[in-house]
């Protein structure tokens, strides 16, 4: 356990910052890689805008469940001290390993190859020089969020505003140029995918849940807020909101310029957009957009994920060394490091963006379940008292929302269950360290609670 002496975590950001951590973290690659692979499962634009406008609504669910949590428990840590706290030390060990090792660090890994990919739009890069880049941006990511939150905050807040602002003049122009065309939004081709009616819904929708992933996040850094019962509900309403209206129009407008057979063929569906609108001038536009939306998305999950391991390391469930908060910088260095060391090896081992983030959704599916179930734990023993967000219409909206996840589990785990397995491997692999740190803490975390109220 940490001494008396030992620095804390300095309480510095805001909702502004709230919202540029989820805004940041959610608007990555996804919406610049996933619509031409998600067009390839469907026959015409309707039923695809149908996807992302419910799944918006599904996560936007989901934000309203994290912000009551957040508010319940504001501690650094986000899902793992949910987790921790209805479920116990394993299954809080479980969340903190697969955070590490498959669910945080892959994007980091998988961004930074984006990022590599759409310099090359400027500059010609051999496949090593390529490889160099995409450790570099983890490195350079690393330093900045290593020697303070606030530097790294001041990044997430610039990037989020670009990369916001990006996208809004993307749609706008798109808007205004796309007046002379001939809108291609009624067109309509078979869909190239094989897994029937009801698989390619399955797998179109786990991709539309990959490019909303984030939201999650903003809870990770409450115990660095000023005020975290008021900044962690408003910055998960305010930003799901955003991105949603954001996913929304760019889709609609990518389809009206290209139409089925056009996203079906095109790599970079943004560029391929901006070309047909502005001509080269546009395609490097969005090569700078997108290379600020990977960064920042990177940025801020480093800004996040490591509290997780940290927080973990506190409780005496992870090693021991990353239990630091650098005298300093007051940051989780030690946690950032491994954060960054075990992103780079998931880079150079796997190698390509589609594999990286393949075993992403169906993991991180698993933990949204535990931390919705927990919502209704910690709503029946009424933790953190009556001064508290509250989510509307409860039970109705969480046992909605936990219906949705169990659903999308179980056609995933049926229509691609060798994929399934793999990504319940990279979990299991912490079993058997969970057995070693959790037979050695359990003895006093049962100290620790019975001295402890049994309300917080």
């Amino acid at each position: 356990m940490p001494s008396a002496s030992q620095p804390s975590l300095r309480r510095t950001l805001g909702t502004f910052d709230g919202v540029a951590i989820l805004i940041g973290i959610t608007i990555g690659a996804g919406i610049y890689s996933t619509p031409q692979l998600i067009a390839t499962y469907a026959s015409s634009f309707a039923p695809i805008i149908g996807l992302w406008i419910g799944c918006g609504v599904f996560v936007f669910i989901g934000g309203l469940i994290y912000a009551e949590l957040g508010t319940r428990l504001p501690h650094t840590g986000g899902e793992y001290v949910y987790i921790h706290r209805c479920f116990g030390p394993f299954a809080g060990f479980m969340f903190g390993w697969a955070q590490l090792f498959i669910i945080r660090t892959s994007p980091a890994a998988g961004l930074a190859i984006i990022t590599a990919n759409y310099l090359e739009y400027f500059v010609e890069l051999n496949r090593w020089q390529h490889t160099g880049v995409a450790l570099a941006v983890i490195a350079a990511l690393g330093a900045l969020n290593y020697v303070g939150v606030q530097r790294a905050s001041i990044y997430q807040r610039v990037s989020t505003v670009l990369k916001v602002g990006g996208l809004f003049a993307l749609v706008v122009l798109a808007m205004i140029l796309i007046g002379g065309q001939e809108s291609l939004l009624d067109t309509q081709a078979p869909p190239t995918a094989t897994l029937g009616p009801l698989g390619n819904t399955a797998a179109a929708l786990m991709l539309v849940v990959f490019s909303y992933m984030g939201f999650d996040r903003v809870g990770y850094v409450g115990g660095e807020m000023k005020n975290p019962r008021r900044a962690i509900p408003l910055s998960l309403i305010i930003g799901l909101g955003l991105v949603i209206v954001l996913y929304v129009l760019t889709n609609m407008f990518y389809h009206a310029t290209l139409g089925m057979d056009g996203m079906r063929e095109s790599v970079i569906v943004a560029s391929d957009m901006a070309i047909k609108l502005m001509g080269p001038i546009g395609a490097g536009f969005i090569a700078v957009l997108v290379m600020i939306s990977t960064t920042g998305s990177i940025n801020g999950t480093m800004m996040a994920a490591p509290r997780v391991y940290y927080a973990m390391a506190k409780d005496g469930l992870f090693f021991k060394w990353l239990n630091f908060v650098h005298p300093k910088f007051r940051t989780p260095s030690r946690a950032i490091l491994a954060h960054c060391i075990w992103g780079s090896v998931i880079l150079i081992v796997r190698g390509t963006f589609e594999t990286i983030v393949a075993g992403m959704v169906f993991a991180v599916l698993i933990f949204y379940a535990f931390t919705t179930v927990a919502l209704f734990i910690l709503r029946k023993q009424e933790v953190g008292g009556e001064d508290i967000y509250r989510v509307p219409l409860y039970p109705w909206l969480p046992g909605l929302y936990l219906a949705g996840i169990v659903a999308l589990l179980v056609i995933r785990a049926i229509f691609e269950w060798e994929k399934s397995l793999v990504d319940l491997a990279f979990i299991a692999t912490g079993l058997p360290f969970a057995l070693i740190w959790v037979r050695r803490v359990l003895p006093i975390l049962r100290e620790d609670q019975s001295d402890a109220p049994l309300k917080d």
